[in-house]
């Protein structure tokens, strides 16, 4: 994988923010021809450094406003259940985020949920179906302060933009 250079971070900055603009678009912002930024977005893309472009769908509207924090303990350190969760929860829509952490817990995950029961009824699904899974934590998201998964790649010039 190439490294990125400066005309490659604007461009995924401009895209992470709003990935419907027109190559013609991007290539005015960033100073380069339509057709180089074309081969960009390619290449970006082909290299797996733009995984997916999608749309942000507000959760309210759409009937699934709540959203839980969940951390995960798993018996002992048992790397083949972790990869077991991994695969069982990558095809769990409502399961929307999963990191392996430090600390008290080895899974948080990020779980959407119509309302309290229906996040009950996830939560008994994900013991059922995970054995290895010896005891799991919430907490209730009660207001969205930020959302967001924009990678800062100017950030690594210039903290303080």
């Amino acid at each position: 994988m190439e490294r990125l250079d400066g005309f490659d971070r604007d461009i995924l900055d401009i895209i992470q923010r709003n990935c419907q603009l027109t190559a013609e678009t991007i290539a005015e912002k960033v100073g380069l021809s339509t057709s180089a930024v074309q081969r960009r977005l390619k290449r970006l893309r082909e290299d797996g450094i733009i995984k997916a472009e999608v749309a942000v769908v507000d959760r309210k509207a759409t009937g699934t406003p709540m959203v839980f924090i969940a951390g995960l303990e798993i018996e002992r350190d048992n790397y083949d259940a972790l990869a077991k969760f991994r695969l069982w929860a990558e095809k769990q829509d409502h399961i929307q985020q999963v990191y392996y952490v430090t600390g008290a817990v080895d899974l948080i995950t990020i779980i959407t949920a119509r309302d309290v029961e229906h996040y009950d009824d996830i939560a008994a699904l994900i013991m059922k179906e995970n054995p290895q899974i010896r005891r799991m934590h919430t907490n209730v998201v009660l207001r969205d302060v930020k959302l967001g998964l924009l990678v800062p790649l100017s950030a690594y010039d210039d903290p303080s933009r």
